[in-house]
């Protein structure tokens, strides 16, 4: 199929894209690396009236090192976060769940700024933005705002962005967790997840002292479940620790039946996971 008839708009400036949106009436979309909103085009489930193509934006593609922090640009492509040494040395999770991010041609074109937009509850970059309390930067019509990632993912598909607000920068804070493990399950490799987890742990004398656990897959948006984490901590270390860990992470969640998979199917697989991860975080070494 074919998009509807649409006006495009291809800005040198984030305050000119602003601008456009603006224009629009609530009419635009913003076009950042396309995988997911040209599919949505050509079938026309969106009919946008004005393309704001924010390609032709200097400056909105880096990965910096801001001391506490790691600091990326919106249209930053999946791919660089990959293979990115910077990230691979103070965001480990992310390098690692990169891997799993559909296919090469797409983490090629999209972008990170893109994805956290369109909100998948499947999808590995919202999650990571919620495993690690990311700060989300957007600019509207009144200037610019950071928005946690709790309130950033509204539902399913649905942000909390208004209509003239763009994505522009993510701050991931760096962990001071020393071991860490992200696992996922698919139907086939590049499809989106059934069911995800990450975990981070630091150890002390005494056993955990900090604990970071996030799920995808299981919930209308990606979820940090900060009472695991309580728990976690809280645990004498054993070779139980990973069943009693699993228990509660499935305690914890709720899914949906759907066309890929019953509620029961993944919660079951997220059982799976959540043993395997802590095992592999804690057989690191830090």
């Amino acid at each position: 199929m074919k998009p509807a008839k649409f006006s495009y708009v291809l800005p040198a400036t984030v305050d000119a894209a602003v601008e456009a949106l603006v224009a629009s009436n609530g009419e635009g979309k913003v076009l950042a690396g396309g995988q997911s909103l040209l599919p949505l085009l050509n079938f026309r489930m969106a009919r946008p009236s004005v393309l704001v193509d924010l390609n032709g934006i200097n400056g909105l593609s880096y990965i910096e090192d801001r001391g506490d922090r790691i600091a990326i640009g919106a249209l930053t492509r999946h791919r660089e976060l990959e293979l990115s040494p910077l990230i691979a040395a103070k965001l480990p999770v992310m390098a690692a769940a990169m891997r799993h991010v559909a296919h090469l041609a797409i983490r090629n074109r999209g972008t990170i700024g893109g994805s956290l937009s369109h909100a998948d509850p499947a999808a590995e970059l919202p999650m990571l933005a919620t495993f690690y309390d990311a700060q989300i930067s957007v600019q509207g019509p009144s200037g610019r705002r950071k928005i946690a990632p709790e309130e950033f993912f509204v539902d399913a598909l649905t942000n909390c962005l208004e209509p003239e607000e763009i994505v522009v920068e993510i701050e991931f804070p760096i962990l001071t967790q020393d071991a860490w493990a992200f696992e996922e399950v698919a139907r086939r490799f590049g499809d989106f997840a059934l069911a995800s987890i990450a975990v981070a742990v630091r150890r002390g004398p005494s056993g955990l002292e900090a604990a970071r656990v996030a799920v995808m897959g299981v919930a209308n948006t990606p979820r940090r479940l900060t009472e695991a984490e309580s728990e976690l901590v809280a645990m004498q270390l054993d070779d139980r620790t990973p069943d009693r860990f699993s228990e509660i992470v499935v305690s914890l969640v709720s899914p949906n039946d759907d066309l890929h998979a019953s509620a029961d199917y993944r919660k079951h697989l997220l059982a799976q996971l959540a043993k395997r991860a802590l095992r592999t975080a804690l057989a690191m070494k830090g």
